[in-house]
């Protein structure tokens, strides 16, 4: 019973089987193979534009690069006050752009506040040299608590965007499960809304090491071949995260497998709303779970064997636990059983 996170999970037998395809004779390193090349024409035809993409090893990776792609002296970029780049890439978004800086905002169910964001902004007036210059905003899609930006909402983030001559740039390290849940393709949830970089994540959903750094408007990532290569994410063999994505993209497999982790993260809510022993802490509508439970309960549920992370309750949300209650995030994924869910829900009564 593995719900720490879909991290845990291992390669789709088919992503596992092109590795093993594109590992013999000889290829072109750097992105110059043939491979390569039919990857980035697919990556073309998934945003209906032509687009600039970048293979790297991690979403940490892509995330520090797209910021370090359009740096500005003092830059300061806008997030969500719980953007996994500010709470969970020790630093790296800073340290790529030698100093910028990430300004948190606030907003519910794990969503910048246009509102919030746009007096945030207007904290950095131009003429005041003292406090540094807006260079970015960064939205996750999915957030980190398992909720979603719908269209309306990226768009309104856009204008400000717009407004301010600021790229929009979407972490989209769950991007497959995005897409899936609102039935949209990856043009109409990025630059048909206004996105102008999307970190496109596989990592999570059944590849083994493949990320993607994909720029709407080519001309904004002229300086990012330098800035890869310093950043030491030039991958030699880089055929190895193109078969990846080669099997990934496939015949929708990389929407299939989200599908079918977000159904068995349906499945598991309904099995908690209908426990006596546990409830939901909000409404995912992704493949995150977050349970709310007394602390001994999930003490034992960890000592039959399910595995999950304890999570710190959103700030948004004070008072949301009991002095004895715990907040339980339950992550599924494309490995992820009907047989696992149920067990854990059994546990639960």
């Amino acid at each position: 019973m593995y719900f720490a996170s879909d991290n845990w999970a291992g390669a789709h037998p088919a992503i596992a089987q092109r590795l093993t395809e594109v590992s013999t004779g000889f290829s072109a390193p750097y992105g110059a193979s043939a491979l390569d090349r039919k990857i980035e024409q697919r990556f073309n035809e998934l945003f209906e534009r032509e687009v600039a993409v970048y293979f790297v090893s991690t979403g940490t990776a892509a995330n520090s690069l797209a910021l370090a792609a359009v740096n500005r002296p003092g830059g300061v970029s806008f997030c969500h006050r719980e953007a996994h780049m500010l709470e969970d890439e020790c630093g790296a978004p800073e340290f790529f752009t030698h100093g910028a800086r990430l300004a948190p905002v606030d907003g519910v169910n794990g969503k910048i506040n246009p509102h919030k964001l746009k007096a945030e902004i207007e904290r950095f007036p131009p003429d005041f040299v003292h406090a540094g210059q807006p260079m970015a905003i960064s939205i996750t899609q999915a957030t980190e608590i398992g909720t979603l930006y719908q269209p309306d909402e990226i768009s309104a983030i856009a204008k400000i965007a717009q407004a301010y001559q600021l790229p929009l740039h979407m972490d989209g390290a769950r991007i497959a499960n995005a897409l899936v849940a609102l039935e949209l393709t990856p043009a109409e949830m990025t630059w048909k809304l206004g996105v102008d970089i999307v970190s496109f994540g596989a990592t999570k959903n059944g590849c083994w090491c493949a990320e993607a750094l994909v720029f709407m408007n080519p001309e904004l990532a002229k300086d990012l071949p330098f800035i890869r290569k310093r950043a030491a994410q030039l991958l030699s063999k880089s055929r190895f995260i193109a078969g990846q994505f080669d099997a990934y993209l496939h015949d929708e497999l990389w929407l299939d497998l989200a599908r079918h982790a977000n159904a068995m993260a349906a499945r598991l809510q309904t099995g908690i709303v209908n426990s006596s022993q546990a409830r939901l802490a909000w409404q995912a509508e992704v493949n995150e779970v977050f349970a709310i439970l007394d602390k001994a309960h999930a003490d034992r549920l960890q000592e039959k064997g399910a595995v999950f992370y304890q999570w710190n309750p959103p700030r948004a949300k004070p008072g949301l636990l009991a002095e004895h209650q715990v907040l339980l995030r339950l992550v599924t994924s494309f490995a992820t059983e009907t047989e696992q869910v149920d067990s854990f829900v059994e546990l639960l009564r």
